[in-house]
């Protein structure tokens, strides 16, 4: 049930999603001043916070050091091919690839050709670790990875391909199908945000993701999490969606 109320000042939605038979609702309150029809500044339309302390900041700020290593690499293999790793040869050959399409197809371009080239392995598998975050050119020197290093090497090969860094991030969700955490690419088109899945070839909007609950958002800045990540995961999405729309009903009602 999604009741609506509203007044001469403001509009608010009120939603109520019910996860299964085993669950409780939760009541989700989207303001139109928050929810409206301007372009989210983060994906899935939450709020984040910035994250000061804790093991993924951590992860994120050593990963950040090994792509600054790898950009000096491929500027050097711009300077130079006699001596350009083969991992870097191909990491710049998928993004000049990216760079002879625009819009929607540079960003399929550049995620098919990245979920191709790495093959899926756990990091137990690979490292004997439970989690270890890798840089893009020892990703592809191995040509294996999980989830997260698939999206490192998507995020740092959309920006060289020309796309803003302020249009691309790295986000980390829980997957309740196998309540397992993990990692995808976001890039902002036209107002929107795709989603970049190891596990999938084809481009999603955020909105369009089911049974998942975002849990931190990582760029250029640093890390934040997701202030609203208790909404409910089954169809949360949907709802959220249908709550802005009816949230620009609202104020078009209103003029």
């Amino acid at each position: 049930m999604i009741p609506t109320t509203h007044d001469s000042a403001r509009a608010r939605i009120e939603i109520e999603t019910h996860l299964d038979d085993h669950s409780q609702g939760k009541i989700v309150t989207l303001d139109p001043a928050e929810a409206s029809t301007a372009s989210p500044a983060e994906p899935f339309g939450l709020n984040t916070m910035p994250v000061a302390t804790g093991d993924i900041l951590t992860k994120w700020s050593s990963v950040e050091n090994d792509i600054s290593v790898d950009k000096n690499i491929l500027t050097s293999c711009g300077e130079s091919t006699a001596e350009c790793p083969s991992a870097a040869q191909k990491f710049l050959a998928i993004v000049a690839e990216g760079r002879t399409r625009f819009g929607r197809a540079r960003i399929g371009v550049i995620n098919r050709a990245m979920n191709l080239a790495i093959r899926p392995m756990s990091d137990l598998a690979q490292w004997g670790v439970e989690d270890r975050w890798t840089a893009p050119l020892a990703t592809l020197t191995s040509g294996i990875g999980d989830c997260e290093d698939y999206a490192i090497v998507k995020y740092v090969a959309l920006t060289e391909a020309g796309i803003a860094a302020e249009d691309v991030k790295l986000v980390v969700v829980r997957d309740l199908s196998v309540d397992k955490d993990h990692a995808v690419v976001v890039v902002r088109l036209d107002g929107s945000w795709l989603i970049l899945d190891n596990r999938r070839l084809a481009l999603v909007h955020d909105i369009e993701m089911r049974r998942v609950i975002p849990l931190f958002v990582l760029d250029s800045d640093g890390v934040k999490k997701f202030i609203s990540s208790t909404i409910p995961a089954t169809g949360y999405a949907r709802v959220l969606h249908e709550a802005k729309k009816l949230v620009s009903k609202a104020n078009g009602t209103l003029g």
